[in-house]
């Protein structure tokens, strides 16, 4: 199978393939009479997990890795290392989770204390206006910004003439 039928039935670029020849990932396949990659059964099986890995985040080290013991027929250590190393995964993925939910959590804190306060221009020391000075206060509000406003959010709004 060529390059390109094998990257189009796996869903990833010829480019990625090449990468992973390069990378040593897999062996080089061999070469057709005309110099064209022709990968075989076991060089698609091979490539196949090593993409599947990849999608769930699996680092390239171990999907290549995974996919050398499973084509060389060390199940044994496959079936002990996936194991983990979907744990592991799972735990970055919540790790990131947790993060997301943090920045989140203090996204919409500060787009709920931008909609309450006055948003005056700021001196020419500090921050250039109340909103940036409110960013960069992080969690807590800028003790200048806690006046609340009657104003609605189109009155803060640049005009369109401005």
């Amino acid at each position: 199978m060529r390059i390109g039928e094998l990257a189009g039935e796996l869903g990833v670029s010829a480019d990625t393939l090449r990468f992973y020849e390069r990378s040593g990932l897999l062996p080089r396949p061999q070469r057709g009479e005309n110099g064209y990659r022709d990968y075989g059964p076991l060089d698609a099986e091979r490539l196949r997990l090593i993409v599947e890995l990849r999608r769930l985040d699996i680092p390239i080290a171990d999907a290549a890795r995974v996919a050398h013991w499973c084509q060389s027929g060390h199940c044994s250590e496959t079936s002990a290392e996936l194991p983990e190393l979907l744990s592991v995964r799972r735990e970055v993925i919540r790790d990131r989770i947790d993060g997301l939910e943090r920045l989140d959590r203090r996204l919409a804190g500060l787009q709920r204390h931008l909609a309450l306060v006055e948003l005056p221009m700021a001196g020419a020391v500090g921050p250039c206006c109340a909103a940036a000075a409110a960013v960069e206060a992080g969690d807590q509000p800028a003790p200048s910004l806690m006046t609340p406003s009657r104003r609605s959010s189109a009155s803060r709004r640049p005009s369109a003439s401005a």
